[in-house]
């Protein structure tokens, strides 16, 4: 099956060929529930089989769980087919089954504690240890992780980290590109404000960008993706559901920033998916297909946990959006005026 794909190429080093649907693997580390590893694999050939050629993931997801499971699944596979990001910033350590961290969140993992870790020994070791895991000799892109509020619970944590990150495990990933090691490099982040504090101050390649460029959130529009454009840097969309509720719509219980949605969202969520409706669009093809309209935009990764999820993403890939439904959702308030689409 084909798979529509978009070439980047900042560095005139030849580039990467993404495909606008990519394999985001945090489901795969058994996020919220344990998946089986036969259903684990069905999933991933799945993908392949629908041209899928980009796979993301990283330490965190399971753990290292995420990680070994592509090592299975990608033993197989020609090196020069795919393109395959990772992450640094965080080292794994193990600990005993009552200490480990995540409960909760990742199921039937290893027993681990995280580390945050931004020097450029911790990203060093981070690569090394992924690169086991993944049963590899090199991966295309790093991203350093979760480089965010949300992570780091404060703006002056944050500051810190970031600090870190510019004064060490930064001078890592130039070192690794120079060296051609590494084809790219960037933040894989959930919010847009750091990714923009990053790219006013260093070299970035790429940057994964969860949940704040999406059919329910513009606010990137007004500085951070012009920002990008102007620099030829690629952003990759994860969670362009907003954790769910695009996918499942506004029903009892609907997921939003990986919490139960608030009111507000509901009832703004609603009237997008009266919009759709009047135009015949699934909602989920509609929040697929709006960030590819934007010229930095590389790929979308949506999760898939399971063969469901997976062919819905493939039938959002390959959908084709009637431009009216774009016009009547500017017209009554609920996208960003200047919206590319």
């Amino acid at each position: 099956m084909n798979m529509r794909t978009r070439h980047w190429d900042r560095l005139g080093n030849g580039g990467l060929d993404f495909t606008e649907l990519g394999f985001g693997t945090a489901p795969l580390g058994n996020l919220y529930r344990a998946i089986p590893e036969a259903d684990a694999q069905a999933v991933l050939d799945r993908a392949w089989e629908a041209g899928i050629r980009y796979f993301d993931t990283a330490p965190l997801y399971g753990f290292g769980l995420a990680e070994t499971r592509l090592n299975h699944f990608l033993r197989d596979k020609p090196r020069d087919e795919y393109v395959l990001s990772t992450k640094v910033g965080r080292l794994l350590t193990a600990c005993a089954p009552e200490q480990r961290d995540g409960v909760g969140k990742w199921f039937e993992v290893p027993s681990r504690q995280e580390v945050y870790d931004y020097t450029y020994d911790g990203v060093m070791r981070s690569l090394d240890f992924s690169l086991e895991r993944l049963g590899l000799d090199r991966v295309d892109i790093l991203y350093a992780h979760d480089l965010d509020v949300f992570n780091h619970g404060s703006q002056a944590a944050l500051d810190a980290k970031l600090e870190e990150f510019m004064n060490g495990g930064y001078k890592a990933l130039i070192e690794l590109r120079d060296q051609g090691v590494i084809r790219a490099f960037g933040a894989g982040l959930n919010e847009w404000q750091p990714c923009q504090w990053l790219a006013e101050r260093g070299d970035f390649d790429l940057f994964l960008l969860a949940g704040r460029y999406t059919l329910l959130e513009q606010e990137a529009l007004d500085s951070f993706l012009p920002l990008c454009q102007s620099r030829g840097i690629g952003v990759v969309i994860g969670g362009p559901y907003n954790s769910g509720i695009l996918a499942s719509g506004p029903r009892d219980g609907a997921f939003y920033n990986y919490d139960p949605a608030p009111l507000e969202i509901i009832e703004r969520v609603t009237q997008i998916q009266d919009v759709c409706r009047t135009h015949g669009v699934r909602m989920v093809d509609a929040a697929f297909q709006f960030p590819l309209s934007h010229p930095a935009i590389v790929s979308v990764i949506p999760g898939g946990q399971g063969l469901n999820e997976m062919n819905s993403n493939i039938q959002a890939a390959q959908a084709d959006i009637v431009p009216a439904l774009w016009d009547d959702l500017k017209a009554n308030g609920l996208m960003h005026p200047d919206a590319p689409s």
